[in-house]
């Protein structure tokens, strides 16, 4: 584990070297290190489109060798996921504006939503307090309602039931989670 950490520091500074020094720049750098070092759920190109995953490398990381394939071997199955366009227009409707950059954050986040543990770790985010600032930076108005401090997956679907009128909702991985539960509080 020492060694995963220490190739996931290394990849992170030489990402946020080549960022732009915007809040975005830094989450994606954390997520791209621990993606490229096989610490997170993310699949193939982070869960973009190829073209996006080529453009948003190229934006914020040139000269930075990413590559494309999950290095943890992690294949997109969004075929499970039948409710993927109901959390990217959630987040759209809660998005501070619609860029190119706030595209690939909320694709970023809808993938990671396939793992099967916490949302920060499926992402590859160091702690759960940069999931929280990620989220409250790109989508206020979402993150405001989470006053309860839920865990950000569960809060996230039971958002999504709660438009549906349905208010017992399971978040997709809860019968994996080891912390069952406990849908509330600290993650870390």
């Amino acid at each position: 584990m020492p060694r995963l950490q220490d190739d996931r520091e290394r990849l992170y500074s030489r990402l946020k070297s080549q960022a732009i020094a915007t809040p975005n720049h830094e989450w994606l750098a954390c997520i791209v290190a621990s993606w490229c070092a096989g610490a997170s759920a993310l699949p193939d190109y982070l869960g973009l489109e190829p073209l996006q995953f080529n453009e948003l490398v190229g934006h914020f990381f040139p000269g930075c060798d990413v590559p494309e394939q999950a290095p943890s071997g992690i294949r997109p199955d969004f075929s499970r996921m039948l409710e993927r366009d109901d959390l990217v227009n959630l987040l759209k409707q809660y998005s501070q504006a619609y860029t190119f950059e706030n595209n690939c954050i909320i694709s970023i986040i809808v993938a990671g939503c396939l793992g099967s543990d916490h949302l920060w770790q499926d992402l590859g985010l160091w702690s759960r307090g940069q999931l929280s600032d990620m989220l409250g930076y790109n989508f206020p108005g979402l993150a405001a309602k989470n006053d309860k401090d839920m865990k950000w997956k569960k809060f996230l679907y039971k958002q999504l039931c709660e438009a549906e009128g349905l208010y017992l909702c399971r978040a997709p991985s809860c019968d994996v989670c080891a912390d069952y539960a406990k849908c509330y509080g600290p993650e870390d």
